[in-house]
């Protein structure tokens, strides 16, 4: 083990807090302090206050909107802040709009996220809780939030589906919720507002008075007293925000419960093996080998894992262990180099006929037995030539496409190290649904390795050049190269991917255990009511 491996995963953890540090500041202390001074919490505040005391809010998408929008000021954390946390007991998605960041505008990515929140809520069947405090959409980008079919408007057409599901939505309206967004809470089971604070109309007075002329006041038009009392629209009012929380703690504290998916838990055991050490195996450089076996051992209960076909299909580790006390299937990128029976050399990290076959094979096993399934990607791709095109390795690897696919059992995803091409793909990467999919700090996500597309986009460049007549001397291909590069390797960092929600969060590798321990809890309250098929597979 490599005191160099463990340095340097430890100052890319020490990296990632730091930016988080940054980045829960929100729209900047200047307007935290001037929510403060109104009386109102900031988003996290409202998130901890709600929550069971001595539980852990499990945030998602903290890095959303990581260095996008700079012309317009940034969008921390997207604009809003949410994530699965425990509330009387029931575990919940939670949703906040983070107020000092441009009074919670939509920008968006905000919309995304707040997307893939009710998506969340929907896959797992969990109440939702919304924290309304939001101008609604920011208008100088109102044409990349607000008429697609993925934009604002799916919020409430999610409210209805979600509705009809008989999955409960409570909103507390703790500020301003204007426009569009005035459905979300009318659209929920239950509107909670707070005296002197919240608000909720379709026009606010200043567009009232541009539309119609009628003068009126922001309280007048659509307070709590008003919706409370006047139209109707709202079911509580209370004094303080604190009020308003502690009734959501009580409705939640009652509601019934409802069928579960039944997945298998037992007594949670620590591993054995030292999780620490993790830091140690991982190597520094990606191209580095490294057994996957002591990555699995370091997170599993007891150190235990039963692997399926050890003999065969060596480049991918299938097999069944225990996560915090659930029954999981792990699939997971080998990244030694072996050698097969017949004595051929398998490189570490690549997809062969074999193993994608042993991998299809044992996905299909975990559906039989009703069995989530967790990804360990460290993958640079399917095996290339003629030896495995002859072979058959795309209907090969069409078949493990298909099986990750068609799996009706949630799909937990944990990049590691590389994520690359089409065995992004096939190790369940965002496009394949997985219920959940984190980043460790070291992950690399791309559809190929750097040095290859580098030098692939620099060809091309460079080809382009010379046909229009220019002269490219060896300096300008080294300068060309090294700006392909840094753009390229910028792109492929686990905070570019969390940042656009190709990844729900980045996570300490030391907290993979108990972050897939509640997924698979959040999974476990949606029954499993379609049968597993595949359709045609290729042979």
């Amino acid at each position: 083990m490599s005191i160099s491996n463990k340095v340097f995963h430890k100052e890319l953890l020490s990296e990632m807090k730091q930016r988080l540090i940054k980045i829960k500041e929100g729209g900047g202390l200047k307007n935290i302090q001037k929510q403060h001074e109104r009386g109102k919490l900031i988003a996290r505040e409202r998130i901890d206050y709600l929550i069971d005391q001595g539980s852990e809010f499990q945030e998602i998408g903290a890095f959303v909107g990581y260095e996008m929008y700079e012309e317009h000021g940034g969008c921390p954390a997207g604009g809003t802040v949410g994530g699965l946390g425990y509330i009387s007991g029931q575990l919940c998605v939670i949703v906040a709009n983070d107020q000092t960041v441009k009074a919670g505008a939509y920008f968006p990515i905000t919309g995304k996220k707040n997307l893939r929140f009710q998506e969340i809520a929907m896959q797992n069947q969990l109440p939702i809780i919304y924290l309304v405090d939001s101008a609604g959409v920011f208008l100088p980008m109102q044409d990349e939030i607000f008429p697609d079919k993925e934009h604002f408007g799916k919020v409430f057409y999610n409210n209805s589906i979600m509705s009809a599901m008989g999955i409960t939505q409570i909103s507390a309206v703790l500020g301003s919720c204007v426009a569009g967004g005035a459905y979300l809470p009318i659209m929920s089971d239950e509107t909670l507002m707070v005296k002197g604070q919240s608000s909720i109309f379709l026009a606010g007075p200043y567009l009232v008075k541009a539309a119609i002329g009628e003068e009126i006041d922001a309280e007048t038009l659509g307070g709590a007293n008003t919706h409370n009392t006047i139209s109707g629209n709202a079911d509580y009012q209370f004094d303080t925000e604190q009020e308003c929380l502690d009734q959501i703690k009580r409705t939640i504290g009652k509601l019934g419960q409802f069928e579960k998916a039944g997945f298998n838990r037992s007594t949670p055991k620590n591993p054995t093996k030292n999780l620490e050490e993790i830091l140690d195996i991982l190597p520094e450089l990606r191209t580095k080998p490294y057994d996957m076996r002591e990555i699995i051992e370091r997170l599993v209960d007891d150190s235990e894992f039963d692997e399926f076909k050890k003999e065969y299909g060596k480049t991918i580790i299938c097999g069944y262990a225990r996560i915090d006390g659930w029954a999981v299937g792990i699939v997971a990128n080998q990244r030694l180099v072996i050698k097969n029976t017949k004595g051929e050399v398998q490189i570490g990290g690549v997809i062969y006929n074999d193993s994608a076959d042993k991998a299809a094979r044992f996905i299909m096993n975990c559906n039989q037995k009703k069995i989530p399934l967790v990804f360990l990607q460290d993958v640079t791709g399917f095996m290339v030539g003629s030896r495995s095109e002859h072979s058959g390795i795309i209907k090969d690897g069409a078949k493990m496409v298909n099986a990750v696919s068609n799996s009706i059992v949630p799909k937990i995803t944990i990049i590691i190290g590389n994520s690359y091409g089409a065995g992004n793909y096939a190790m369940c990467g965002k496009a394949f649904d997985p219920r959940f999919i984190y980043a460790w700090p070291s992950a690399k996500i791309a559809v190929m390795g750097g040095e290859q597309a580098a030098q692939t986009l620099l060809q091309t460049q460079v080809a382009s050049m010379k046909a229009k007549g220019k002269v490219i001397s060896k300096e300008d291909e080294d300068n060309i190269l090294k700006e392909i590069k840094d753009k390229y390797y910028t792109q492929t960092t686990p905070y570019y991917a969390a940042a656009r929600l190709w990844v729900d969060e980045i996570i300490d590798p030391l907290a993979t255990r108990s972050i897939i321990s509640t997924s698979i809890s959040a999974a476990n309250h949606s029954p499993i009511t379609k049968e597993f098929k595949t359709g045609i597979l290729q042979v």
